[in-house]
Formats: structure tokens, sequence, C-alpha cells
């Protein structure tokens, strides 16, 4: 889902019931809404109800479309003409004057809850033949009649914890599947995305684990709560989210949350806020661009085309020519920007090599980032490892705890691992990436080193930062 809803330029209707074999007509959002409002309503209905009922038609789709209601099912389009599921949309019918140009004038505005995003499930029915929880069509007509404005009688029908949103801006609507598969590695938003579905599903279905924090970092508890959906909803239980899985996390979240209907749970913007860049280039800075320089100077000992670079966290010009040089090594648009192609390529490049060094832990041996960020809560071998390497720089830093090697994550290991980042510098955030990784095993080596020296021997350089 994009953060905030926008109106789509386009809109494709499906001419008939979702699963009835019929033609697929792609139209111009301002259209289709002018096609409804004249097909449902009639042009001599006072001005306030016809707004009224137009804010509620554009809201309705405007939800099918947010929430992917269809496309999350496997459907090519976004909303039906059937009146059993959908709003009424006759293709070329002709269309009223006084109903386009209201049209006209308000198809950039939706209604939605106080204090949520999406566009309100304004559900509604003509009153008379047929009557149901929303907006009555007729009954609008009464209580314009009666001199209430339209957001009045939009009250009226759906509560007065409405806002109604204008100037919305108009843009093409991309599917939001995530260009690549996400899986144990993956950084960013739509990982995030992912994990805040998943933990609100397992609230009805408790068997899928909880991911905290989450941060958008793809480790062993977001492969756990993925692998549980996966067998709950009969899809291959590989850990990976795919088209498959992420359309399926997709609509069971849309269904749990209630956002197809009036009485929708509400979306919060802290449930879909963006809190990673996505792409990197020239003149980026921060943690992501330190791991992109790890990667690339770590490749560089295996690929003479790429060079190694200053793992400061800076994008300049050369780690910029770093990037070109590893795009042209693996067939790839040398732009120099490093989005989810180019990202994804370098990662699984790396992944392949230091996957064939045993996760042993062998005293004095070094072993390499192995592409998973550890936190609370991640259990492996690299957590094993990682707590041996902890343990070993205690004897010599006393501030850093000593850990139970469990090769569970837990408190203890967070604490070890926030002092060590407080000694040398790092952001005290608790997590292992490649740098803090690096940087433990470095300490690691410089003190093994160095208490192999014969007297009056030096390694050359200063241990610790």
């Amino acid at each position: 889902m994009p953060t905030t809803p926008v109106i789509p330029q386009f809109i494709t209707v499906h001419l008939g019931a979702p699963d009835e074999e019929a033609l697929n007509v792609t139209v111009p959002f301002m259209d289709y809404v002018k096609n409804v409002a004249s097909s449902e309503i009639y042009p001599t209905w006072p001005e306030n109800s016809i707004r009224a009922n137009i804010y509620a038609q554009i809201s309705f789709a405007l939800n099918r479309i947010y929430t992917e209601y269809y496309r999350s099912r496997g459907y090519d389009f976004d909303i039906t003409n059937s009146t059993a599921f959908d709003q009424f949309f006759v293709d070329e019918r002709n269309i009223f004057e006084n109903i386009s140009q209201t049209v006209s004038e308000i198809f950039d505005s939706y209604i939605r809850r106080q204090g949520f995003i999406e566009p309100l499930f304004a559900q509604y029915c003509n009153g008379t033949t047929v009557t149901c929880n929303g907006l009555s069509q007729w009954g609008t007509v009464d209580l314009a009649n009666q001199g209430l404005t339209p957001y009045e009688i939009l009250q009226f029908y759906y509560g007065n914890d409405i806002d109604i949103v204008t100037d919305v801006p108009v843009q093409n609507v991309t599917a939001s599947l995530p260009p690549n598969p996400l899986r144990i590695g993956s950084v960013g938003d739509d990982v995030r995305q992912i994990q805040i579905r998943l933990n609100r599903i397992s609230d009805n279905y408790p068997s899928i684990p909880k991911i905290y924090p989450t941060d958008g970092i793809f480790t062993t508890d977001t492969f756990n709560a993925v692998t549980t959906f996966q067998q709950i909803f009969n899809l291959t239980p590989d850990g990976v989210v795919g088209r498959a899985t992420w359309y399926s996390i997709q609509m069971i979240y849309n269904a749990v949350k209630r956002l197809n209907e009036i009485n929708s749970e509400g979306l919060r913007l802290d449930e879909i806020s963006k809190q990673f860049p996505s792409v990197l280039s020239l003149g980026s800075r921060g943690a992501g661009v330190q791991t992109l320089q790890y990667f690339l100077t770590y490749l560089s000992n295996y690929y003479n085309s790429i060079p190694p670079v200053a793992i400061d966290g800076v994008f300049g010009e050369s780690t910029r020519a770093a990037v070109i040089d590893l795009q042209n090594t693996f067939g790839l648009t040398p732009d120099g920007i490093v989005g989810a192609n180019t990202w994804d390529t370098m990662y699984n490049a790396y992944v392949d090599i230091v996957s064939t060094i045993p996760l042993k832990y062998v005293e004095g041996n070094i072993v390499p980032f192995q592409g998973n960020i550890l936190r609370i809560g991640s259990e492996s071998d690299e957590v094993r490892l990682l707590q041996e390497y902890l343990n070993y720089i205690a004897n010599v830093y006393t501030e850093i705890p000593q850990v139970n090697v469990t090769g569970f994550f837990g408190t203890r290991t967070q604490e070890a691992v926030i002092v060590f980042q407080r000694l040398f510098g790092l952001e005290q955030n608790g997590l292992v990436g490649s740098v803090t990784w690096n940087a433990i095993t470095d300490v690691y080596s410089d003190i093994f080193n160095g208490s192999r020296l014969n007297e009056g021997q030096h390694p050359g350089y200063e241990i610790g930062a």
C-alpha cells in the first residue's frame, strides 16, 4: 500500500461478478465515477444529496483500489460492476451534465475515519428495495430537503468521526508487490509491512509467532512467522515472501482488520509510514551505506573488477565508482545507484561466498558476517559464534558482560552488544549487522593475535577503538 491514498489515473472494471467470464475495461477514474453516479442516482435530486452520494461512491472505489481487494485475490481488475459486490457501472453510457460537473469538482476527495488513513468502505444501498447499515441513497434526498449539507448527510449515516479529505494528488497506482521476493537478509519498508501485518494476523491466528521489533529487518523471527503463516494458509512453507505469500498476507490482513467493511479497525499512519530509503545513491549516508560498503569491500577479495572502499557510511564518488564496477561485473545497468536489483545481486553474491564457510567456533578463526542481522529473538549458530567472540573480548574489556553461549540472542547478549558498540563508537542499537559484526571480529582478532606475541613483539597497530 502507498503511504497515503492517491486518486488513480485509471481504474479497471470487470463487467460482471468476480468469477464470471466477462470483459475488463480500463477507464479514467473520473469518468468511472461519473458513470457510476449517473447509473445509481438521479440528476434531479437536490445538489447536496448528489454530492453526498458521489463522496460515498468515490470512497468505496478507492477502498477497493487502496487495499488491492481484488488484486490480492489474483484477479486482474480493481472492481466489478456487479451491485451484489460493488457499484453499478454501464460501459459507454451517457453521463448527466450536472453530475459530470459535480464529479469534476470533487473527484479528488474521499471519506475517512478521523485518525485513520484508508478510504472509508462507504457502504450504501438504494434504501427502498435494498437496505443496509450504510448510506441510503433515497434517504439522502429527504435529508438534503431538510437542509443538511453533504458532510452532515454523511455524518448521519457513517458517524460524526469522519473527515472529507480534499485535493488528493492524482497519479499512477502500481502494484504493492516488491520487485524481488523477501527473504532472510532483506531490509526495508516492504519487510516492515510484512512484519506489521503478520503481528496483527497473529492476534487471530496465535500460532503465528510475534515479530519484535518490527524494524524492517528480515531475520529468524520474521522467517518463522512467514513459514507458519504459509503452513496455515496452504502455501509452500519456504519462509520466502513471493507473490502468492505477499498477497495472501495482505488479503488476510485486510480481513482481520475489516478494512473492506464499514466498521473497519482502521489503518494508522505509523502502520504504513516509510522508514527506509528506496535507493542508495551519491550523497546518501548512514548504516545502509556502511553495509553496502562492507559488501563491496568483501566482494573485492573475490572479484578483481570490484575495488574495495572505505566503510565510512558516506556514499561518495569512490563508492559510486565501486557500485558501477559491481553492476558491470554482474550485467546490471551501470548507473551507480543501488536499487532493489543491485542490492539483491550484491547480497546474493556475498551470501554465496560466505555460506561455504563452516559456522563453527575455532579459537582465533574469524568467520565473516553471514548476511543475517542478529537481534533480540534470533536463534542460530551465528548467534553462538557472536557470543563466543563477545566473551573472548570481555576478558580484556571487562565492561562487556559475559553471556551464556546458547545460540539464542536474549537480553544479556543484547546488553553485551550495546556495551561493545558504546566502547567502539558504533550506533548503540543492539543489532549486529555487517558493521558491528566486522568490528567485533576485528577486535577479537586483535586480542587473539596480541596474546600470541612473544615478549617485546607488537602487532603493529593499536588494539581497540
